[in-house]
């Protein structure tokens, strides 16, 4: 049984630069610390099927992850889906976007899924990312606010 987690903040810049700053899909180490390498796979600009490999650590453990981006429309919305086969994965993700003012309200979420001995993993790994969940937020928003 997959869990799911997220958050909204309200960032103080144009849909479109929030938008563009998580659509290129490589700014993710400015928010996110378990990211340690992260790259796009695929031929041109971020659309939907482009393809971005990191390494990340959780809970001491490096391990590669495969992401695809599924919907793609700007600027509104983003999806994604993990691809690589890890204990834990996250088969659904997303960022809706909306004017809020000047700014942007930003809501995410992902949904993670538990495979074979991850299944026991996966209430450690959802109950850890709903508790980082409004810090992780925070942190999106300091990182597209410094621009």
């Amino acid at each position: 049984m997959a869990g799911q987690f997220g958050t909204s903040v309200v960032i103080d810049r144009p849909i479109e630069e929030v938008f563009a700053f998580l659509a290129a899909g490589t700014n993710d180490r400015q928010f996110s610390p378990r990211v340690l390498e992260l790259e796009k796979t695929t031929e041109g600009p971020s659309g939907v099927g482009a393809v971005f490999v990191s390494t990340v650590k959780d809970a001491g453990f490096k391990t590669k992850r495969e992401i695809e981006l599924t919907e793609f429309e700007p600027p509104t919305k983003l999806r994604w889906a993990e691809r690589s086969k890890n204990l834990v994965t996250a088969p659904e993700g997303g960022y809706d976007l909306e004017r809020a003012g000047e700014g942007t309200k930003l809501t995410f979420f992902n949904v993670l899924e538990g495979h074979g001995f991850g299944k026991l993993l996966e209430p450690l790994a959802v109950r850890g990312a709903r508790k980082d969940a409004e810090a992780f937020g925070q942190r999106i928003k300091a990182a597209v606010e410094a621009g």
